[in-house]
Parts: structure tokens; sequence; C-alpha cells
């Protein structure tokens, strides 16, 4: 029974597949932590969502974007990061559109959450952000701090050009 969901929707090469309860498994931990730095990115999915609210921000609709980001060592990491629609945070949508160059700064744009969006590509600054898990131990992940507008004029010294790992 290696296919619990007859349905190919539940599965896609970014989210795994599902294991049926005989199935044999090999993969220990495949999660690597890329140094910080300046990196290309591409946009492997996105999907509407719901944020339920916090002491800032009231309840609002969020885009959930997933990055695929290389070094020069073959390490690819997905980074998926939360895009709340809400006026407080404005800047960072309007500084992300402008990277995967959809926005011309200092003009406004309707938002397009749509396909077209998948397989953008763009550049990104990329911070190692620290934890306390629910275990009450610190992680650490891969985290963007920041879009880059594109073209890039002058490349920082941390500069990793994109390594695309995916075939297509």
């Amino acid at each position: 029974m290696a296919n619990y969901y007859p349905n190919q929707a539940y599965q896609n090469q970014n989210q795994g597949g599902v294991l049926g309860w005989d199935d044999e498994i090999q993969n220990e931990n495949s999660f690597e932590i890329l140094p910080e730095g300046d990196y290309t990115f591409r946009i492997t999915n996105f999907t509407k969502a719901h944020h339920e609210g916090s002491a800032k921000i009231p309840p609002c609709p969020k885009a959930i974007v997933e990055f695929e980001i290389s070094d020069n060592h073959g390490n690819t990491v997905t980074i998926a990061e939360n895009f709340l629609l809400h006026s407080k945070l404005e800047w960072k949508l309007s500084q992300f559109f402008i990277a995967v160059g959809m926005k011309k700064k200092g003009e406004p744009l309707r938002m397009r959450w749509t396909p077209e969006l998948i397989g953008k590509t763009g550049t990104c600054k990329v911070i190692i952000h620290k934890y306390v898990g629910n275990d009450q131990q610190e992680h650490q992940k891969n985290q963007i701090d920041k879009f880059y507008e594109p073209p890039l004029t002058s490349q920082p010294a941390s500069f990793k050009p994109y390594q695309p790992n995916w075939k297509g």
C-alpha cells in the first residue's frame, strides 16, 4: 500500500508523498541550514491561507510562498515565508513583488497571487533564525530577511549565484 491517497493532488515534489504503514523508509535527515548571505531564489509554490490574528496584526488573508535556494556546494533548502495581506506589512509585499519583477518601484501594483508567480526568480538575503521549539530546545532555520530590487547592480561579497537542482 505504497500510496495511501489515490488522488495525486496530495503529492507533489515540494510536499513529498504519503507513506503507507508498511513502506520502506531510508532518509534520516534532509534538513540543511545555509550560511547567512545573499542568494538567488526560485518560487516553487504558494498557498492562500488565513492569519488567525496576533497582538500586532488582526485576522487577515496570508500567502505562504515557498522559495528554493541553493548554494555553491549543491545544498538546496526550501524556505517558506508568510506574507500577511495587511497594510502594516505593505512594505514587505512591495519588496517581494519588486524582487520578482512584478512591481516597479514607486508605482502601485494590483497583487496577482496566480500560478504565474511559480518559477519567478529574484535575489534575497538569507539569515539564520534561532528559536525555542515545543521541546524547549533551541533550534535554527533559514529565513528570508530582505528581498533585493532587480537587477542587483553591485553584488555583495557574500552573493552566491543560484544553482538550480530541479529538472524541467
